[in-house]
């Protein structure tokens, strides 16, 4: 493959398919794209999904950007969206998103990704774009990441608010400076559709009060 459509393509995962038209010449396109992963211009992503080679590119991979093609419709969120704003100190290993398809994970030589399902009527709500090192993708605002996070820890239904603050300073350890600049209208609409209502909105109070 010439060095030019490596670079149109980026660090863009593609499927199968889009690779193939590629080699209009070759009669078999499978052993052509095997090819390319043993010499190291391709990593695979999972069966039947692709990434360019940096070394080829010229473009450095986003995990975030090929957690969005990995499994969707989806966005990042829950700790490793906390995680990306220095919401939590703790350090990230698997990345972690929301989807309205069923819960799953996939393993890759760039990292373990693991998707939640969340309703269709809350997934819109604060999702944002967001553009790093050549890469666009979506993910949580943090107001939705620490929604998402509350929804998914099943045990976790706390009913005051001096247990709420607990848990966000003691557990999770969470930066209450930036809590306070929080945007409570983006909870207020995932509290209507949403988990955790009852909490949700005793969180709002915390912010507020």
């Amino acid at each position: 493959m010439k060095n030019n459509i490596w670079t149109e393509i980026g660090n863009t995962p593609v499927d199968f398919g889009m690779l193939a038209s590629l080699f209009p010449e070759c009669k078999c396109k499978y052993n052509k794209i095997s090819a390319l992963e043993k010499k190291d211009n391709l990593l695979r992503l999972k069966q039947g999904l692709f990434a360019p080679h940096p070394n080829c590119s010229g473009q450095l991979l986003s995990t975030e950007l090929i957690a969005n093609h990995l499994y969707g419709p989806s966005y990042i969120s829950l700790q490793y969206a906390l995680r990306f704003y220095g919401l939590i100190p703790e350090r990230v290993y698997t990345v972690t998103s929301m989807t309205i398809k069923h819960s799953r994970i996939f393993y890759n030589s760039l990292a373990r990704f693991e998707y939640v399902h969340i309703d269709e009527k809350a997934f819109p709500i604060g999702i944002r774009a967001v553009t790093m090192d050549d890469a666009t993708f979506l993910i949580a605002s943090p107001e939705k990441a620490l929604c998402d996070l509350i929804a998914d820890i099943s045990h976790l239904n706390l009913r005051y608010k001096n247990e709420i603050l607990i848990w966000l300073e003691e557990d999770i350890r969470f930066d209450m400076d930036e809590l306070f600049h929080f945007d409570t209208n983006i909870l207020r609409e995932y509290a209507k559709v949403g988990k955790k209502k009852g909490m949700i909105n005793q969180l709002i109070k915390i912010i507020e009060q």
